[in-house]
Parts: structure tokens; sequence; C-alpha cells
């Protein structure tokens, strides 16, 4: 009688860990998905005047904020060669532009105008991501109603 005793004790046990590691892994789940709607809807806020555009930001092209539109990688480089090669004064060094000014900026539009395609396929996917958390809390709540009922089935016998 006392090995059946412990026998089904045990696979309560086992039962009730297993739901444990069950519950924690919707949990990060249910948690990674938190967080990618707030960072969905922070690049929803913080570049709110470039969503408009992401027909466009497509990894080619940047969003200039200051004049609130679209501007090309390729004739944005050749201009920064241009301001280099004519020694343009830069308002931001208080020098006229260098090459080397000219290739700074260059790689700061580049990944720029990585970010912007990033910002806005981010919040494109805001509607997919809260319906895949409603999902993941529906399986979240039917699992935790079911489980204590097993491991009462479990221990009653």
């Amino acid at each position: 009688m006392t090995r059946m005793v412990w026998g089904a004790s045990f696979a309560a046990i086992a039962l009730a860990l297993t739901f444990s590691a069950a519950a924690r892994a919707q949990l990060a789940a249910i948690n990674d998905v938190k967080g990618q709607i707030f960072d969905a809807k922070m690049a929803q806020q913080t570049f709110a005047g470039g969503l408009k555009h992401c027909n466009e930001l497509d990894g080619d092209n940047f969003y200039f904020q200051p004049r609130d539109r679209v501007l090309n990688l390729i004739e944005y480089h050749r201009s920064l060669d241009n301001l280099a090669l004519q020694g343009v004064f830069n308002p931001e060094t208080k020098r006229p532009w260098n090459q080397q000014d000219a290739d700074a900026r260059w790689e700061q539009v580049r990944k720029q105008a990585l970010s912007d395609k990033a910002n806005c396929a981010l919040v494109a996917s805001l509607p997919d991501l809260q319906k895949k958390l409603e999902e993941l809390q529906r399986a979240a709540t039917a699992s935790q109603t079911s489980a204590p009922q097993g491991t009462a089935s479990q221990q009653g016998k």
C-alpha cells in the first residue's frame, strides 16, 4: 500500500513539474511577444513621421526627418562626395567638408536606411503580434485550468 502511495505521489510530483516547465515556457513566450509589442509601439511613436513613407523605405532610401522626406542613398552619396570635393562648409564640424566627414555621414545614413526599414517592418507586424499574444494567453489560461484537475485526479488515486 505504501508503494502505491509513493508511486502516486511521485507521479503527481512529476506531473506538476511537467506542467510547471510548460507554464514557464508559455510565460517566456508571452513575455517575448509582449516585448516585441512594446518595441513596435515605441517605433510607432518615435518614427511616426517616417511611417507614411514605409512603402519607399526599402533599404535603398532613408527618412530625412528635418525635411519630412525620403532620400535615395545613391543620390545622397553622390551629394556627399560633391560636398567634400568642393570643400563646402560643414556646419556640424564648423569646417569644410572632407572625404572623412562624407564617409562618416554615408555610413550613418546607410545604417539609418536599414533602421528605417526595420522600424516599418516592426510597426507593420504589430497586429500580428497582438493576435499572437492573445492566442498565447488563451492557451496559457486553458492549460492552467486543465493542469490542476490532472494533478488532483492523480493524487486521488
